[in-house]
């Protein structure tokens, strides 16, 4: 008797769920139906919304180009592209008014331009106006100990639409990697946009580190040493990668910086046909006239160009340095100092370098390291005069100003054996060789090592090499790439 009770308990759940599946459909229909006519009445809200800022000499109102750079004061390779692609479209297009959504609230738009002339030897010759946002703490990385990329990405969404609220576009451009504002402005704001991409929020590579349970800066040791959650994690990666790959492919136009986030860019959003390589602009031309013959001076100085953030491994630096130090003691070496030299965009960067100064302690190299924090492009150049060696050791570094500068100025580059510096950089010249890559400490120091032992006349002929080879960086290169890529959206 059991059974049949069982069984027509079972066929009464199913009819009653039976029953609700036609009123559950035309439920989730006319949602459907309310979410787009309420999405269509914001994209024509804000297209109404949407007012010329100016009007030409001829009566026709201006086009708006904005672009999405929450920390366009900051003084990365990052920054150095959005001030030379507006240069560059401020030349083409003198007549448009430009706009920068910027979280920097701290300063004034003249402050932030001058900043730029500063830092990048950069003056635009028409203005900018800034449109300054308030919640840029939303996209913070310390905000979310957990599930960054999701809390950072989300965080983004709402940034994207206080800065659509403040001013809407006719072509929107993110500069600075939010691919998750790429759809808001597109179909709500009506816009085209285009996007460059410096590194992409996920990556093959970060899934790889996941499934290899491989401890990193962003894969934390206790998660890897946990099975279920090794998995969890991946699974979580795996679908933010597929929302990633659908609201980058929103973009009209895709620019990428370099081979390696080429290949993870056409792998995740799949639009091979917009996409193009353009490298970031390194101001070659400014270090040219920096003598490529070392000076006679005792030591060396070994320089680092950077930003001061997590990704950058400044940390192994300091240790390889260290190591460095610790086989020469028994040689009659040279004095040998260590100058980090980078830009902090807010606290979480000011206690880093609070760390890496402790770890210098902890190592006994103090007195032989030294910090240099947002300096002049002067103080730069200075530097760079002075090296022997520059140094980089960012895994997978997306391209690599930094290591670009330092091969322009001379130095005898020494950077990671990953992503655009082995891809696109640090490559033969002609058959020769233009610098030097390593992966761990030991490799580093190693490679320091023989650096050093080399010839003023060996090493003379890297920097010659390397000198050689990056005048495909300039930005000449730059300008002309980008404006060839973005023409699509002035169509």
């Amino acid at each position: 008797p059991g059974v049949p009770i069982l069984s027509l308990c079972l066929f009464l759940c199913l009819s009653f769920f039976y029953s609700l599946l036609f009123p559950g459909l035309i439920i989730c229909g006319v949602l459907c139906v309310c979410l787009v006519i309420a999405l269509w009445g914001i994209r024509i809200h804000m297209q109404r919304k949407k007012k010329p800022m100016s009007i030409c000499k001829n009566g026709k109102n201006q086009m708006v180009i904005a672009f999405f750079h929450p920390y366009c004061n900051a003084g990365g390779g990052g920054e150095r592209v959005l001030w030379c692609a507006l240069r560059a479209l401020q030349k083409k297009y003198p007549e448009a008014v430009y706009v920068v959504y910027t979280g920097d609230a701290n300063v004034s738009g003249q402050q932030i331009l001058e900043n730029a002339f500063r830092r990048f030897n950069i003056r635009l010759t028409h203005p900018v106006q800034f449109v300054f946002l308030k919640k840029r703490y939303l996209v913070e990385d310390s905000r979310y100990p957990h599930f960054t990329l999701l809390g950072q990405s989300l965080g983004s969404v709402f940034l994207g639409w206080e800065a659509l609220l403040q001013c809407v576009p006719d072509i929107y451009i993110d500069s600075m990697g939010y691919a998750f504002t790429l759809p808001l402005f597109k179909y709500l704001g009506g816009c085209r946009v285009g996007s460059y991409v410096h590194y992409p929020t996920i990556s093959t590579d970060m899934l790889s580190v996941v499934k290899n349970q491989h401890a990193s800066f962003n894969n934390a040791a206790f998660i890897t040493k946990n099975p279920c959650l090794s998995k969890a994690k991946l699974v979580y990666y795996y679908l933010f990668a597929c929302i990633y790959g659908l609201v980058g492919s929103c973009s009209d136009v895709v620019m990428v910086n370099s081979s390696w986030t080429l290949n993870h860019i056409l792998s995740l959003w799949k639009v091979g046909h917009c996409t193009n390589i353009v490298y970031p602009p390194c101001d070659v031309q400014t270090f040219l006239d920096i003598p490529l013959h070392e000076k006679k001076t005792p030591g060396h100085l070994l320089v680092s160009i950077g930003q001061f953030r997590p990704e950058k491994n400044h940390a192994l630096q300091i240790r390889a340095f260290a190591n460095l130090l610790n086989k020469k003691v028994t040689e009659s070496a040279p004095s040998l100092k260590l100058v980090l030299i980078g830009g902090c965009r807010n606290k979480d960067d000011e206690l880093r370098v609070n760390q890496l100064r402790k770890l210098a302690e902890d190592l006994g190299v103090q007195d032989a390291v030294e910090f240099k924090i947002n300096i002049s492009f002067d103080e730069l150049k200075n530097y760079l005069s002075e090296a022997t060696i520059g140094l980089h050791t960012m895994w997978n570094e997306h391209f690599g100003i930094g290591v670009v500068e330092c091969m322009a100025a001379g130095t005898v580059i020494l950077a990671h054996d990953s992503g655009g510096p082995k891809l696109d950089i640090v490559v033969p010249h002609e058959g020769g060789r233009t610098g030097f890559l390593a992966e761990s400490e030991e490799e580093y120091a190693e490679a320091m090592a023989h650096i050093l032992s080399l010839t003023a006349g060996e090493r003379l002929q890297v920097r010659r090499n390397a000198r050689a080879s990056v005048s495909r960086f300039s930005d000449q290169e730059f300008e002309v790439t980008f404006l060839s890529s973005v023409e699509k959206l002035f169509k």
